[in-house]
């Protein structure tokens, strides 16, 4: 007998729109039965685009009994509010990231979530592109040896005009900023490929510290993080010894002619890379190289069994499409989602403490 699909109301029209509900849409597992958004007119235009029924009041849309779970993908700031209606109203959830504003909110959503019965997600969708899963899989074979180095630039010029609106991604205290968009990737990608960060010093900084207004009314002042330089130490969770892995990581929203994502690992045994130079699309075009030491560094054939079964020319729904499926499996099986709310812990705590140490100029350490 086949299982009736979950019902997943989408709440924020931005991603959500173009990334959550072609995934939901294509979906063997889940279906979109409802949108939110606070403004009217925006909400209708969705509405009649995805014919789908809306509201803009979120508790009349909690209310609903076909929606089972709700996709967050708000800006930052409100997302831990309606998380903590959602989650009262024993909704399962998937969140985007960063998952709140501060560690304290994110703590508070895993102890409601664990306290209703609900099964949380956060959409980490690297965890599910068929390059870095790889990856993940020739790490965890100990395929570098003993943990040497690593270093991660994510040098993005998507932030890059100085004529960019002013919006919230401008403000610090909105949960904009280069760290909210890749670094909490980035750190959670740490946590996923390589172990637990134990310490880590981090430098944040201003380029563009003014944006003309959407308005056309003078300009606004930016004090979000556009650049991030961190450095740290990881517990690689290969490893059988107490060496700890360096690792440094260059993030900008800012750079010209950037070169893209890409993440180097060196080992005694060997050197891994991957990485995409597509600045338009930052899930397309990844590739992986690897080389035995004496060996030249070269290209590693893809493994077909990781591959998409489909894939769309907006490269982030494909991955966002297969998380649906592995969050479908938790909420039907009554257990915990990886990535969920744990994961999205980890990644807060540590951008709280990078935070932390570019106000304090020192060393923070998170696991000792």
């Amino acid at each position: 007998m086949t299982k009736a699909k979950i019902g997943v109301a989408i709440a924020g029209l931005g991603f959500g729109e173009k990334v959550h509900l072609p995934a939901l849409q294509a979906s063997a597992s889940m279906a979109p039965v409802a949108l939110w958004h606070p403004r009217e007119q925006r909400l209708q235009e969705a509405c009649s685009r995805a014919n789908l029924w809306g509201s803009s009041d979120f508790a009349a849309l909690l209310a609903q009994p076909q929606v089972e779970a709700v996709v967050l993908a708000t800006p930052p700031a409100v997302r831990f509010q309606l998380a903590e209606q959602a989650l009262l109203a024993g909704k399962h959830l998937l969140l985007e990231k960063p998952i709140a504003l501060n560690a304290t909110e994110a703590q508070r959503l895993e102890q409601l979530a664990m306290a209703h019965g609900c099964c949380c997600a956060v959409n980490f969708e690297y965890r599910a592109v068929p390059a870095f899963q790889q990856l993940a899989q020739l790490l965890a074979s100990g395929w570098l040896g003993d943990p040497w180095l690593l270093r991660f630039d994510w040098l993005m010029a998507s932030r890059s005009d100085p004529m960019r609106p002013w919006n919230w991604y401008a403000q610090q205290d909105q949960g904009g900023g280069v760290m909210g968009a890749l670094g909490s990737h980035a750190l959670d990608l740490m946590e996923w490929l390589v172990g637990p960060i134990l310490e880590l010093q981090a430098q944040l900084s201003v380029a563009i510290g003014e944006r003309p207004k959407a308005d056309g009314l003078g300009y606004g002042q930016v004090d979000a993080a556009d650049t991030a330089l961190i450095q740290m130490q990881l517990k690689p969770n290969w490893s059988n010894g107490d060496r700890a892995m360096p690792a440094q990581i260059a993030l900008s929203s800012i750079a010209k002619q950037g070169r893209g994502c890409w993440l180097e690992l060196y080992g005694s045994e060997g050197t891994l890379v991957l990485g995409s130079a597509n600045q338009n699309d930052y899930v397309h075009g990844f590739g992986l190289q690897g080389a035995k030491t004496g060996e030249p560094l070269m290209p590693i054939k893809p493994d077909s069994n990781l591959a998409f079964g489909r894939t769309w020319e907006d490269g982030r729904i494909a991955p966002t499409e297969r998380l649906l499926g592995w969050w479908a499996a938790a909420i039907r099986e009554g257990r915990p989602m990886i990535p969920g709310l744990l994961e999205g812990l980890q990644s807060q705590v540590a951008m709280d403490a990078c935070q932390q140490s570019n106000q304090g100029g020192s060393r923070i350490w998170i696991r000792r």
